[in-house]
């Protein structure tokens, strides 16, 4: 069972997904047709919050939401998630426009909307009544991270952080002050001023020279999973398995990854149980509606054969 002592509150984006599928992700000047449309809940924030709370995990959803969009918030809650300090208000939701092609490909053009609406008061506010044992998730899609940061740090939350979509004020940001740091090829590259080509082992050194105090998780799509804290340096191979859609793919390793953290997992079996999800994830279209339980999950690790982890 999750370790309820330990809440996490996840400061996220709630977005609407328009998700359109496509024989190939549309081109300059091109216009395309369609052959299906879903209007679903995304959002990295919203998707990481429902992955945590269907795996099990105790979370709170600190966002903003539309209010004609009041929908979005009963599929949250109805799952699990917390949301006593979710507001709804009158600015429009986020949303995205979601291409997915026939290779599982995905291209997606975001607008923040009221995930960029947050007042320092209103984080500070959130902060100060947390458990000042507790966890803060963090992703990069809405704004106020660096005083969500500061304040959660003096509060003595433990942060997790996710800096996805990658941007260069990233690297502005106290990343010091985190405990976990979630990244895939791309972003760890970015961070370090290598090129995205570099292999795991060089991007994983990169990052520990820089942020030597910070745990590590480097997801890798189809090659795996790495972590690195201190010394311990662990890989794990992805499943092999027929990608549909690989939206929320990465929330869905990042939720089930901290609900078994904060149920006193150990990192084996955080990353193994996470990469089950992941893997169920991709087989599945869409954002939201494609993330697993954690019975589908267990059902998965009971039925696949065992990934062998490496220690490096």
């Amino acid at each position: 069972m999750p370790d309820t002592s330990r809440p996490l509150y996840n400061l996220g984006s709630i977005n609407i997904d328009h998700v359109y599928r496509v024989p190939h992700l549309v081109r300059p000047g091109e216009t395309l047709a369609s052959t299906s449309y879903q209007q679903v809940l995304g959002g990295k924030g919203a998707n990481q919050s429902l992955a945590m709370a269907l795996a099990g995990g105790r979370v709170e959803h600190w966002g903003r939401l539309g209010r004609r969009d009041e929908w979005a918030l009963t599929l949250l809650t109805d799952a699990g998630v917390g949301a006593g300090a979710l507001d709804l208000v009158d600015d429009p939701s986020g949303h995205a426009l979601i291409q997915v092609d026939d290779q599982a490909e995905n291209a997606i053009i975001l607008y923040p909307g009221a995930n960029h609406g947050f007042l320092d008061a209103d984080i500070d506010a959130r902060i100060d009544n947390a458990a000042p044992d507790g966890w803060l998730l963090l992703q990069n899609e809405t704004n106020g991270l660096a005083r969500a940061m500061h304040r959660a740090h003096e509060r003595g939350l433990s942060i997790a952080f996710n800096p996805a979509p990658m941007h260069d004020a990233v690297s502005e940001l106290p990343l010091s002050s985190c405990q976990l740091l979630f990244v895939n090829r791309g972003e760890a590259a970015a961070l370090v001023s290598l090129p995205e080509d570099t292999d795991a082992d060089a991007l994983l050194g990169a990052l520990g020279d820089r942020l030597p105090g910070v745990e590590l998780v480097l997801t890798l799509g189809g090659d795996g999973v790495c972590y690195q804290h201190g010394d311990t340096r662990l890989a794990l191979p992805a499943y092999r398995v027929e990608a549909r859609d690989t939206t929320a793919a990465g929330d869905t390793f990042i939720g089930h990854f901290m609900a078994a953290r904060l149920a006193g997992s150990d990192v084996e079996t955080c990353l193994r149980r996470a990469s089950a999800a992941s893997a169920i994830c991709v087989q599945r279209e869409g954002a939201a509606p494609s993330i697993p339980d954690a019975f589908a999950v267990e059902a998965a690790l009971a039925e696949w054969p065992a990934l062998e982890l490496q220690r490096r």
